[in-house]
Protein backbone atom coordinates (compact mmCIF):
# COMPACT_ATOMS: atom_id res chain seq x y z
CA UNK A 1 0.00 0.00 0.00
CA UNK A 2 1.13 3.53 -0.72
CA UNK A 3 1.43 6.21 1.96
CA UNK A 4 1.51 9.99 1.44
CA UNK A 5 1.79 11.06 -2.20
CA UNK A 6 2.61 14.25 -4.05
CA UNK A 7 -0.38 16.23 -5.29
CA UNK A 8 -0.64 16.88 -9.01
CA UNK A 9 -2.40 20.08 -10.10
CA UNK A 10 -4.93 19.18 -12.80
CA UNK A 11 -6.67 22.08 -14.55
CA UNK A 12 -8.12 19.54 -17.03
CA UNK A 13 -8.53 22.37 -19.55
CA UNK A 14 -7.50 20.39 -22.64
CA UNK A 15 -9.99 20.91 -25.47
CA UNK A 16 -8.22 20.10 -28.72
CA UNK A 17 -10.81 18.54 -31.03
CA UNK A 18 -11.48 14.98 -29.81
CA UNK A 19 -7.89 14.18 -28.89
CA UNK A 20 -7.42 12.51 -25.51
CA UNK A 21 -6.22 14.79 -22.69
CA UNK A 22 -2.46 14.07 -22.31
CA UNK A 23 -2.66 14.76 -18.55
CA UNK A 24 -5.33 12.08 -18.16
CA UNK A 25 -3.32 9.74 -20.39
CA UNK A 26 -0.29 10.21 -18.13
CA UNK A 27 -2.36 9.65 -14.95
CA UNK A 28 -3.84 6.41 -16.28
CA UNK A 29 -0.34 5.05 -17.03
CA UNK A 30 0.64 5.26 -13.34
CA UNK A 31 0.88 2.12 -11.23
CA UNK A 32 -1.41 3.49 -8.52
CA UNK A 33 -4.00 6.26 -8.04
CA UNK A 34 -2.74 9.85 -7.98
CA UNK A 35 -3.58 12.70 -5.61
CA UNK A 36 -4.96 15.57 -7.69
CA UNK A 37 -5.85 19.23 -7.13
CA UNK A 38 -8.75 20.59 -9.20
CA UNK A 39 -9.59 24.23 -10.10
CA UNK A 40 -12.24 24.58 -7.35
CA UNK A 41 -12.73 23.18 -3.85
CA UNK A 42 -10.64 23.31 -0.69
CA UNK A 43 -9.20 19.78 -0.74
CA UNK A 44 -7.26 17.35 -2.89
CA UNK A 45 -8.75 14.10 -4.16
CA UNK A 46 -7.69 10.63 -5.20
CA UNK A 47 -8.17 9.85 -8.90
CA UNK A 48 -9.15 6.30 -9.86
CA UNK A 49 -8.62 5.47 -13.54
CA UNK A 50 -8.86 1.70 -14.25
CA UNK A 51 -12.15 0.10 -15.32
CA UNK A 52 -12.42 -2.43 -12.49
CA UNK A 53 -11.31 0.07 -9.84
CA UNK A 54 -13.80 2.67 -11.12
CA UNK A 55 -16.49 -0.01 -11.02
CA UNK A 56 -15.59 -0.72 -7.38
CA UNK A 57 -15.80 2.97 -6.42
CA UNK A 58 -19.24 3.36 -8.01
CA UNK A 59 -20.65 0.37 -6.10
CA UNK A 60 -18.84 0.56 -2.70
CA UNK A 61 -21.11 1.71 0.17
CA UNK A 62 -18.05 3.04 2.05
CA UNK A 63 -17.71 5.80 -0.56
CA UNK A 64 -20.57 8.30 -0.37
CA UNK A 65 -21.92 10.87 -2.80
CA UNK A 66 -24.38 12.17 -0.17
CA UNK A 67 -21.44 12.88 2.15
CA UNK A 68 -20.14 15.69 -0.09
CA UNK A 69 -23.27 17.85 0.41
CA UNK A 70 -22.37 21.06 2.25
CA UNK A 71 -18.63 20.57 1.66
CA UNK A 72 -16.44 22.66 -0.65
CA UNK A 73 -15.55 19.52 -2.56
CA UNK A 74 -12.93 19.36 -5.37
CA UNK A 75 -14.60 20.04 -8.72
CA UNK A 76 -14.34 21.55 -12.21
CA UNK A 77 -17.01 24.28 -11.98
CA UNK A 78 -17.17 27.39 -9.76
CA UNK A 79 -20.74 26.60 -8.62
CA UNK A 80 -21.56 22.94 -7.86
CA UNK A 81 -23.87 21.78 -10.67
CA UNK A 82 -25.92 19.35 -8.60
CA UNK A 83 -28.63 20.27 -6.10
CA UNK A 84 -28.28 18.69 -2.62
CA UNK A 85 -31.56 16.82 -3.26
CA UNK A 86 -30.43 15.49 -6.64
CA UNK A 87 -30.30 11.76 -7.31
CA UNK A 88 -26.66 12.37 -8.30
CA UNK A 89 -25.74 12.97 -4.64
CA UNK A 90 -27.90 10.30 -3.02
CA UNK A 91 -26.71 6.98 -1.67
CA UNK A 92 -28.57 3.66 -1.52
CA UNK A 93 -31.12 2.81 -0.28
CA UNK A 94 -32.66 6.29 -0.79
CA UNK A 95 -31.20 6.65 -4.29
CA UNK A 96 -32.40 3.13 -5.18
CA UNK A 97 -35.98 4.13 -4.37
CA UNK A 98 -35.83 7.38 -6.38
CA UNK A 99 -34.04 5.72 -9.31
CA UNK A 100 -36.50 2.83 -9.39
CA UNK A 101 -39.48 5.19 -9.45
CA UNK A 102 -38.04 7.68 -11.96
CA UNK A 103 -36.71 4.97 -14.28
CA UNK A 104 -40.26 3.74 -14.82
CA UNK A 105 -40.58 6.71 -17.20
CA UNK A 106 -37.61 5.39 -19.26
CA UNK A 107 -38.31 1.71 -19.75
CA UNK A 108 -37.50 0.42 -23.23
CA UNK A 109 -41.20 0.10 -24.21
CA UNK A 110 -41.84 3.71 -23.09
CA UNK A 111 -38.80 4.99 -25.01
CA UNK A 112 -39.81 2.97 -28.09
CA UNK A 113 -43.18 4.73 -27.90
CA UNK A 114 -41.33 8.09 -27.85
CA UNK A 115 -39.33 7.30 -31.02
CA UNK A 116 -41.96 8.57 -33.47
CA UNK A 117 -41.95 11.97 -31.69
CA UNK A 118 -38.14 12.07 -31.78
CA UNK A 119 -38.23 11.07 -35.47
CA UNK A 120 -40.72 13.83 -36.32
CA UNK A 121 -38.58 16.45 -34.55
CA UNK A 122 -35.44 15.22 -36.36
CA UNK A 123 -37.19 15.23 -39.76
CA UNK A 124 -38.45 18.77 -39.20
CA UNK A 125 -34.98 20.01 -38.26
CA UNK A 126 -33.22 18.22 -41.13
CA UNK A 127 -35.90 19.41 -43.56
CA UNK A 128 -35.21 22.98 -42.50
CA UNK A 129 -31.46 22.44 -42.94
CA UNK A 130 -32.03 21.01 -46.43
CA UNK A 131 -34.23 23.96 -47.43
CA UNK A 132 -31.64 26.50 -46.29
CA UNK A 133 -29.03 24.63 -48.33
CA UNK A 134 -25.30 24.13 -47.82
CA UNK A 135 -23.10 25.09 -46.14
CA UNK A 136 -25.11 24.58 -42.97
CA UNK A 137 -24.11 24.47 -39.31
CA UNK A 138 -25.11 21.03 -38.04
CA UNK A 139 -24.83 22.19 -34.40
CA UNK A 140 -27.45 24.90 -34.94
CA UNK A 141 -29.71 22.75 -37.11
CA UNK A 142 -29.56 19.39 -35.32
CA UNK A 143 -27.20 18.80 -32.38
CA UNK A 144 -28.41 21.69 -30.23
CA UNK A 145 -32.13 21.66 -30.92
CA UNK A 146 -32.94 17.94 -31.17
CA UNK A 147 -32.07 16.73 -27.62
CA UNK A 148 -33.30 19.99 -26.08
CA UNK A 149 -36.56 19.98 -28.02
CA UNK A 150 -37.01 16.27 -27.32
CA UNK A 151 -36.61 16.50 -23.54
CA UNK A 152 -38.60 19.73 -23.21
CA UNK A 153 -41.32 18.30 -25.47
CA UNK A 154 -41.43 15.06 -23.45
CA UNK A 155 -41.55 17.04 -20.17
CA UNK A 156 -44.58 18.84 -21.59
CA UNK A 157 -43.06 22.33 -21.30
CA UNK A 158 -44.69 25.10 -23.34
CA UNK A 159 -42.65 25.96 -26.44
CA UNK A 160 -42.42 29.68 -25.56
CA UNK A 161 -40.57 28.72 -22.35
CA UNK A 162 -37.86 26.72 -24.15
CA UNK A 163 -35.35 29.54 -24.89
CA UNK A 164 -35.34 30.75 -21.27
CA UNK A 165 -34.79 27.24 -19.91
CA UNK A 166 -32.06 26.50 -22.46
CA UNK A 167 -30.20 29.69 -21.49
CA UNK A 168 -30.42 28.96 -17.74
CA UNK A 169 -29.25 25.38 -18.25
CA UNK A 170 -26.26 26.56 -20.31
CA UNK A 171 -25.24 28.95 -17.50
CA UNK A 172 -24.93 25.99 -15.12
CA UNK A 173 -22.30 24.28 -17.30
CA UNK A 174 -19.82 27.18 -17.65
CA UNK A 175 -16.54 26.65 -15.77
CA UNK A 176 -15.27 30.24 -15.24
CA UNK A 177 -15.05 31.60 -11.65
CA UNK A 178 -16.84 34.79 -12.73
CA UNK A 179 -19.90 32.68 -13.56
CA UNK A 180 -20.56 31.54 -9.96
CA UNK A 181 -23.35 34.02 -9.09
CA UNK A 182 -25.00 33.66 -12.51
CA UNK A 183 -24.98 29.87 -12.20
CA UNK A 184 -26.40 29.96 -8.66
CA UNK A 185 -29.23 32.27 -9.80
CA UNK A 186 -29.94 30.06 -12.85
CA UNK A 187 -30.15 26.94 -10.65
CA UNK A 188 -32.52 28.64 -8.17
CA UNK A 189 -34.75 29.95 -11.00
CA UNK A 190 -34.94 26.54 -12.69
CA UNK A 191 -35.68 24.71 -9.44
CA UNK A 192 -38.49 27.15 -8.62
CA UNK A 193 -39.89 26.90 -12.16
CA UNK A 194 -39.94 23.09 -12.12
CA UNK A 195 -41.42 23.01 -8.58
CA UNK A 196 -44.38 25.03 -9.87
CA UNK A 197 -44.69 22.79 -12.94
CA UNK A 198 -44.74 19.64 -10.77
CA UNK A 199 -47.52 21.15 -8.67
CA UNK A 200 -49.58 21.78 -11.81
CA UNK A 201 -49.05 18.20 -13.10
CA UNK A 202 -50.10 16.72 -9.76
CA UNK A 203 -53.42 18.57 -10.13
CA UNK A 204 -53.79 18.07 -13.86
CA UNK A 205 -51.67 15.17 -15.24
CA UNK A 206 -50.99 14.89 -18.96
CA UNK A 207 -49.14 12.71 -21.47
CA UNK A 208 -45.64 13.81 -20.39
CA UNK A 209 -42.62 12.57 -18.43
CA UNK A 210 -43.37 14.65 -15.31
CA UNK A 211 -46.86 13.15 -15.10
CA UNK A 212 -45.43 9.67 -15.75
CA UNK A 213 -42.87 10.07 -12.94
CA UNK A 214 -45.53 11.54 -10.64
CA UNK A 215 -47.74 8.51 -11.30
CA UNK A 216 -44.92 5.98 -10.72
CA UNK A 217 -45.58 3.73 -7.72
CA UNK A 218 -43.73 1.01 -5.86
CA UNK A 219 -46.26 -0.25 -3.33
CA UNK A 220 -47.06 2.85 -1.28
CA UNK A 221 -43.89 4.65 -2.42
CA UNK A 222 -43.89 7.55 -4.87
CA UNK A 223 -41.69 10.59 -5.62
CA UNK A 224 -42.49 13.68 -3.58
CA UNK A 225 -42.77 17.14 -5.17
CA UNK A 226 -39.21 18.19 -4.33
CA UNK A 227 -37.73 14.96 -5.70
CA UNK A 228 -39.79 15.37 -8.87
CA UNK A 229 -38.68 19.00 -9.37
CA UNK A 230 -35.00 18.11 -8.96
CA UNK A 231 -35.39 15.09 -11.27
CA UNK A 232 -36.99 17.35 -13.89
CA UNK A 233 -34.07 19.79 -13.60
CA UNK A 234 -31.64 16.90 -14.06
CA UNK A 235 -33.47 15.78 -17.21
CA UNK A 236 -33.49 19.34 -18.59
CA UNK A 237 -29.74 19.47 -17.93
CA UNK A 238 -29.21 16.18 -19.75
CA UNK A 239 -31.09 17.61 -22.73
CA UNK A 240 -28.38 20.24 -23.15
CA UNK A 241 -25.66 17.89 -22.17
CA UNK A 242 -24.54 14.46 -23.30
CA UNK A 243 -26.73 13.83 -26.36
CA UNK A 244 -26.23 17.39 -27.68
CA UNK A 245 -22.45 17.08 -27.59
CA UNK A 246 -22.41 13.52 -28.83
CA UNK A 247 -24.44 14.15 -31.99
CA UNK A 248 -21.80 16.69 -33.02
CA UNK A 249 -18.84 14.62 -31.83
CA UNK A 250 -20.04 11.44 -33.57
CA UNK A 251 -20.79 13.31 -36.81
CA UNK A 252 -17.35 14.96 -36.67
CA UNK A 253 -15.70 11.52 -36.42
CA UNK A 254 -17.82 10.11 -39.25
CA UNK A 255 -16.90 13.05 -41.50
CA UNK A 256 -13.18 13.10 -40.68
CA UNK A 257 -12.67 9.32 -40.81
CA UNK A 258 -14.27 8.17 -44.08
CA UNK A 259 -13.84 4.47 -43.24
CA UNK A 260 -16.32 4.91 -40.36
CA UNK A 261 -18.92 6.53 -42.58
CA UNK A 262 -18.35 3.87 -45.28
CA UNK A 263 -18.93 1.12 -42.72
CA UNK A 264 -22.19 2.72 -41.56
CA UNK A 265 -23.47 3.19 -45.11
CA UNK A 266 -22.59 -0.40 -46.07
CA UNK A 267 -23.99 -1.90 -42.88
CA UNK A 268 -26.70 0.39 -41.47
CA UNK A 269 -27.93 -2.47 -39.28
CA UNK A 270 -24.76 -2.04 -37.15
CA UNK A 271 -25.70 1.55 -36.19
CA UNK A 272 -26.23 0.82 -32.48
CA UNK A 273 -22.93 -1.09 -32.13
CA UNK A 274 -21.06 1.64 -34.04
CA UNK A 275 -22.52 4.30 -31.77
CA UNK A 276 -21.45 2.42 -28.64
CA UNK A 277 -17.87 2.07 -29.89
CA UNK A 278 -17.75 5.78 -30.76
CA UNK A 279 -19.26 6.68 -27.37
CA UNK A 280 -16.59 4.59 -25.65
CA UNK A 281 -13.85 6.32 -27.62
CA UNK A 282 -14.99 9.96 -27.45
CA UNK A 283 -13.62 12.05 -24.55
CA UNK A 284 -17.05 13.59 -23.96
CA UNK A 285 -16.06 15.84 -21.07
CA UNK A 286 -13.08 17.45 -19.37
CA UNK A 287 -11.55 15.92 -16.29
CA UNK A 288 -13.93 14.44 -13.77
CA UNK A 289 -17.49 14.77 -12.46
CA UNK A 290 -18.90 14.48 -8.93
CA UNK A 291 -16.61 12.93 -6.28
CA UNK A 292 -17.38 10.60 -3.39
CA UNK A 293 -16.11 10.90 0.18
CA UNK A 294 -14.73 7.99 2.21
CA UNK A 295 -16.90 7.14 5.25
CA UNK A 296 -14.16 4.97 6.76
CA UNK A 297 -10.51 4.07 6.23
CA UNK A 298 -10.13 1.61 3.37
CA UNK A 299 -7.72 0.23 0.82
CA UNK A 300 -8.52 0.92 -2.82
CA UNK A 301 -6.45 0.02 -5.87
CA UNK A 302 -3.28 -0.26 -3.78
CA UNK A 303 -3.57 2.98 -1.78
CA UNK A 304 -4.82 3.76 1.73
CA UNK A 305 -7.90 5.99 1.58
CA UNK A 306 -8.62 7.74 4.89
CA UNK A 307 -11.98 8.74 6.33
CA UNK A 308 -12.97 12.11 4.82
CA UNK A 309 -10.78 11.72 1.70
CA UNK A 310 -12.43 12.65 -1.60
CA UNK A 311 -12.29 10.11 -4.41
CA UNK A 312 -12.84 10.99 -8.06
CA UNK A 313 -13.19 8.50 -10.91
CA UNK A 314 -12.49 9.04 -14.59
CA UNK A 315 -14.99 7.38 -16.90
CA UNK A 316 -12.79 8.55 -19.79
CA UNK A 317 -9.76 6.55 -18.67
CA UNK A 318 -11.96 3.57 -17.73
CA UNK A 319 -13.25 3.60 -21.32
CA UNK A 320 -9.63 3.37 -22.52
CA UNK A 321 -8.43 0.70 -20.08
CA UNK A 322 -6.21 -1.67 -22.14
CA UNK A 323 -7.02 -4.59 -19.82
CA UNK A 324 -10.67 -4.33 -20.85
CA UNK A 325 -10.38 -3.01 -24.42
CA UNK A 326 -7.43 -4.25 -26.53
CA UNK A 327 -5.88 -1.31 -28.45
CA UNK A 328 -8.19 1.05 -26.51
CA UNK A 329 -7.19 4.21 -28.38
CA UNK A 330 -8.26 2.68 -31.70
CA UNK A 331 -11.86 2.88 -32.96
CA UNK A 332 -12.61 -0.76 -33.78
CA UNK A 333 -16.08 -1.21 -35.25
CA UNK A 334 -15.72 -4.98 -35.02
CA UNK A 335 -14.83 -4.86 -31.32
CA UNK A 336 -16.96 -7.36 -29.35
CA UNK A 337 -19.73 -5.45 -27.56
CA UNK A 338 -18.76 -4.69 -23.97
CA UNK A 339 -20.49 -2.12 -21.73
CA UNK A 340 -18.69 1.24 -21.47
CA UNK A 341 -18.90 4.01 -18.87
CA UNK A 342 -20.00 6.98 -20.96
CA UNK A 343 -23.38 6.93 -19.19
CA UNK A 344 -21.81 6.21 -15.80
CA UNK A 345 -21.92 2.99 -13.79
CA UNK A 346 -23.55 1.43 -10.77
CA UNK A 347 -25.94 3.44 -8.63
CA UNK A 348 -25.37 6.60 -10.64
CA UNK A 349 -25.67 5.26 -14.17
CA UNK A 350 -27.84 7.65 -16.21
CA UNK A 351 -31.48 6.56 -15.86
CA UNK A 352 -32.33 8.30 -19.15
CA UNK A 353 -29.73 6.31 -21.13
CA UNK A 354 -32.43 4.53 -23.22
CA UNK A 355 -33.76 7.96 -24.27
CA UNK A 356 -30.26 9.31 -25.06
CA UNK A 357 -29.52 6.25 -27.21
CA UNK A 358 -32.84 6.62 -29.04
CA UNK A 359 -31.99 10.26 -29.80
CA UNK A 360 -28.54 9.33 -31.10
CA UNK A 361 -29.85 6.45 -33.23
CA UNK A 362 -32.57 8.64 -34.75
CA UNK A 363 -30.30 11.68 -35.29
CA UNK A 364 -27.31 9.86 -36.80
CA UNK A 365 -29.44 7.30 -38.65
CA UNK A 366 -31.63 9.95 -40.31
CA UNK A 367 -28.65 12.19 -41.08
CA UNK A 368 -26.63 9.46 -42.81
CA UNK A 369 -29.67 8.20 -44.73
CA UNK A 370 -30.96 11.61 -45.83
CA UNK A 371 -27.64 13.17 -46.90
CA UNK A 372 -25.59 10.51 -48.76
CA UNK A 373 -23.01 13.10 -49.87
CA UNK A 374 -22.56 14.70 -46.42
CA UNK A 375 -19.10 16.20 -45.86
CA UNK A 376 -17.36 18.84 -43.78
CA UNK A 377 -17.56 22.25 -45.44
CA UNK A 378 -14.26 23.37 -43.85
CA UNK A 379 -10.91 21.74 -43.16
CA UNK A 380 -11.01 19.72 -39.89
CA UNK A 381 -8.47 22.06 -38.27
CA UNK A 382 -10.80 25.02 -38.92
CA UNK A 383 -13.60 23.59 -36.76
CA UNK A 384 -13.90 25.68 -33.56
CA UNK A 385 -14.24 23.78 -30.26
CA UNK A 386 -15.78 24.73 -26.93
CA UNK A 387 -13.21 25.81 -24.33
CA UNK A 388 -15.45 27.31 -21.64
CA UNK A 389 -17.56 24.44 -20.29
CA UNK A 390 -16.83 20.98 -18.89
CA UNK A 391 -17.94 19.39 -22.18
CA UNK A 392 -15.99 18.57 -25.37
CA UNK A 393 -17.85 19.54 -28.54
CA UNK A 394 -17.55 21.70 -31.68
CA UNK A 395 -19.16 25.16 -31.40
CA UNK A 396 -20.06 24.90 -35.07
CA UNK A 397 -19.92 22.03 -37.52
CA UNK A 398 -20.24 23.41 -41.07
CA UNK A 399 -21.41 20.68 -43.45
CA UNK A 400 -22.25 20.45 -47.16
CA UNK A 401 -23.84 17.72 -49.35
Amino acid sequence: MTGEKETITCPFDFSEALEFDPVLAELMRRDSPARIRLPYGDADAWLITGFDAVKQVTTDHRLSRAGIVGLDYPRMTAEPIVSPESINVMDPPHSSRVRHLASQAFTQPRVDAMRPRIGRLADLLLGEMEREGPPADLVRHLSDPLPQHTVLDLLGIERQEWPRIQESVHQLLVTGADNKDTAATAKADLTAYFAKLVEQRRDSPGDDLISAMAAARDGEEQLDDRELAVMTLMLALSGQDTATCQISDITYLLLTRPELMDHLRRRPETLTDVLHELLRHIPFRKGVGIPRVALEDMELDGVRIRTGDFVHVSYLTANRDPERYPNPHVIDLDRPTSPHMTFGWGGHRCIAMPLAMAELEVAIGRLVERFPGLRLAVAPEEVRWDTKTIRRFPLELPVAW
